[in-house]
């Protein structure tokens, strides 16, 4: 049998269309050719997807959510994606591509783009190469990225713990369907003739918060269970879920299943037991906590024994695509009485740009007492910036995505302040900047669910429902592009939604129909 050649490419950004930020080619941090497989241990030499096919990389981005992808920008990485691809075509017969890819990408003036970046990656590789790809299940399946991609696949976590099984479960669906392929044809003596599996795809009328569907509580948690369960039916190669991407406002924005087999009868009867079972529990998802007001949460908080006690300041999640830089729940935070005295009850905020503040507190030193003004640089919807005076308590150069991180104390809180935003997910965050969150009353972040570290971390924890790009109040943010009647815009469904399997013609057919 010959080797088999397989490419990696793709690009990755969760983008909110609610937030004036713009995500820029750099904030994609592309990765090409050998550097992209030093991302991925299971594609090391040694491995058996390592020895089993040789791994050729194009280009891989993979962006911190934020706002709209300028086209230009977007253009230029593409462009680059499908003259890398050409190359490695020119010279190698390739059998098959990996594509990365998050699934909730918006750019300007494009709508489902990573259908369209396939599209034309197809223009380059051909219909007969393997496509698979692995998404977030907050991406977006449309149906021209399900009839583009031979194989697609999901996390099944969220929190995604699950990541890296999910990105190796794609590409040894992929070797796999590859070497069945050889293995027909050498058979068959006819290298002009593959099989490929068959694809049932199924959207479904929800689009709600990763915050109301994590997999830790019900019923995103049992549902989720059944996806393995359908993936072990005979005839079937993988099974998924996508809850959607809740944040823009396309036409593709909604819940899908998606079910891949051999046995087509298999594959439509477990796309449709995963998409009933959807809908039948679609009323009963709910926030992952307890949520409330950022006033009310901190009133719980106070009162409580529980420490450290936390708070996601969830409508500027830099995670989920806000622009990081609203200062709105710092503001509510420094006007409470309790935290004005330095004796105040200890609470760690984090974070908010403002390059200039940052700039002005390394001038100053650790222990200097200075005035400085940030956010709201980008995203000013709900509040200019703000002025704070303050004592400087850490500063830390050389952070990939913050670059410099301040720490400026007012009264009892300890601010972080940053030159670019930065997600704050993991312990380390906090102590590399002398700050101890086990130590603290209260730690407020600009995050949604905690994620694991911090989940393990809070002694309780609320749900603040303040405002930003990710809003979780849907309804409020004016979407006029989705597909309607949605789930929770309309409570009602005079007609119930259509749950039975679409076969999506195979990659090398043209797609015909209406993207119902």
């Amino acid at each position: 049998m010959p080797p088999l050649n397989i490419a990696v490419a793709g690009l990755a950004c969760e983008t909110s269309m609610f937030s004036p930020a713009r995500t820029l080619a750099p904030a994609f941090h592309p990765r090409r050719d050998r550097e992209i497989l030093t991302e991925y241990p299971f594609l090391q030499p040694g491995t058996p997807l390592g020895d089993t096919a040789a791994w050729h990389g194009a280009l891989i981005g993979h962006a911190l959510p934020g706002g709209i992808v300028v086209r230009e920008d977007f253009e230029q990485l593409a462009a680059e994606i499908l003259t890398r691809l050409a190359a490695i075509v020119a010279t190698t017969p390739l059998d098959g591509l990996w594509f990365d890819i998050h699934g909730a990408m918006c750019v300007e003036g494009l709508d489902d783009v990573e259908g369209e970046l396939l599209r034309r990656i197809r223009t380059v590789i051909g219909g007969r190469a393997v496509v698979s790809a692995s998404m977030d299940l907050h991406g977006n399946v449309s149906r021209e990225l399900a009839h583009q991609s031979d194989l697609i696949t999901c996390f099944r976590m969220a929190p995604h713990e699950d990541e890296s099984d999910t990105k190796q479960r794609a590409c040894r669906n992929l070797v796999d369907l590859l070497l069945t392929q050889q293995h027909d044809q050498h058979d068959q003596h006819d290298q002009h003739e593959t099989a490929l599996p068959y694809k049932a795809w199924i959207p479904l009328p929800i689009l709600l918060p990763g915050e109301q569907t994590s997999t830790r509580v019900e019923p995103a948690k049992s549902l989720y269970a059944l996806v393995p369960e359908v993936e072990a039916t005979e005839g079937v190669i993988d099974a998924a879920v996508w809850v959607g991407y809740a944040w823009a406002d396309e036409p593709r924005n909604r819940a899908a299943v998606v079910v891949t087999g051999w046995g087509q009868d298999a594959v439509a009867a477990g796309a449709e037991r995963l998409a009933q079972r959807f809908w039948a529990v679609h009323a009963q998802f709910h926030f992952v906590g307890p949520t409330g007001s950022l006033a009310e949460c901190l009133d719980v908080a106070l009162a409580a024994q529980a420490r450290p006690f936390f708070i996601s300041d969830s409508g500027d999640n830099p995670t989920a695509g806000g622009a990081g830089d609203v200062p709105w729940g710092l503001v509510q935070l420094l006007a409470r009485p309790e935290f004005q005295p330095p004796s105040g009850p200890t609470v760690l905020y984090a974070s908010l740009p403002g390059p200039q503040a940052v700039q002005a507190m390394v001038a100053a030193g650790v222990g200097a007492m200075v005035t400085v003004t940030a956010g709201a640089a980008v995203d000013a919807t709900h509040g200019g910036p703000l002025t704070m005076t303050g004592r400087v308590h850490a500063i830390r150069h050389g952070d990939p995505d913050a670059l410099i991180e301040a720490v400026l104390q007012v009264g009892s809180v300890y601010a972080i302040l940053t030159q670019l935003r930065k997600p704050y997910h993991h312990e380390h965050d906090f102590t590399d900047l002398d700050l101890d969150p086990r130590a603290a009353d209260l730690v407020v972040v600009k995050i949604g669910y905690l994620e694991p570290e911090l989940f393990a971390l809070a002694a309780d924890w609320r749900l603040a429902l303040t405002p930003g790009g990710v809003d979780q109040d849907l309804v409020r943010l004016g979407h006029h592009r989705i597909r309607r009647p949605m789930w929770p815009f309309e409570k009602s469904f005079p007609v119930p939604p259509d749950l039975h399997a679409r076969m999506i013609p195979l990659s090398s057919d043209p797609l015909t129909g209406p993207d119902e």
